[in-house]
């Protein structure tokens, strides 16, 4: 969630003026730069209108002289009903799934992208490896095959190949995606 979206108020302490005489102060490590505020302010009450990596943008509520007067106009407004603020809900996190190591989704990517793929996993020690491709990836998966057992690993044998047939729903309707799995292992 971010804080454009939640329409946050927050006090500053005015640090400077910007390159384009704006007010600044520092929130939660990110510089932020108020519009429409007073030149002789000194805390400012704002309302976050976006925060973009380590700089955001406010516009003045209102401006004071003092710590004090600052924090009570901010609990007043924090009471009102038309100020909707949202508190940030924690998700717990779930377990993530380990992927399937030894498969590799052939796509649009460059065919060496692929072998470079196969040829890392071969590495860490798997002995079968399996690359799925469909329609016009097929041909890259069939090269990178090809590449992996005459250039790079040359005791690589071509266990199976399995052709197929998927259908896909799209908006224009149904459509049938042929399918290639090629299942390649070290001999030995």
């Amino acid at each position: 969630m971010d804080a454009a979206s939640e329409k946050k108020l927050i006090l500053l302490e005015i640090r400077g003026v910007g390159r384009f005489r704006n007010l600044f102060g520092d929130y939660k490590g990110k510089r932020i730069f108020i519009e429409d505020a007073p030149k002789e302010s000194k805390y400012v009450v704002a309302e976050i209108t976006s925060i973009k990596g380590r700089i955001g943008s406010a516009k003045c509520v209102g401006s004071y002289q003092s710590l004090e007067e600052a924090k009570n106009k901010l609990k007043e407004l924090q009471g009102k009903p038309e100020i909707v603020k949202r508190e940030e809900v924690i998700k717990p996190e779930r377990p993530i799934e380990k992927p399937i190591e030894n498969v590799v989704f052939i796509g649009a990517k460059p065919v060496m992208n692929y072998v470079v793929a196969c040829v890392t996993l071969f590495n860490v020690g798997v002995k079968e490896i399996t690359m799925k491709a469909r329609g016009r990836a097929i041909i890259r998966a069939i090269d990178a095959a090809e590449l992996l057992k005459r250039a790079f690993i040359k005791d690589l044998e071509i266990k199976t190949i399995e052709i197929g047939t998927e259908e896909v729903t799209r908006p224009e309707g149904k459509r049938n995606l042929s399918t290639i799995e090629i299942t390649l292992r070290r001999k030995g």
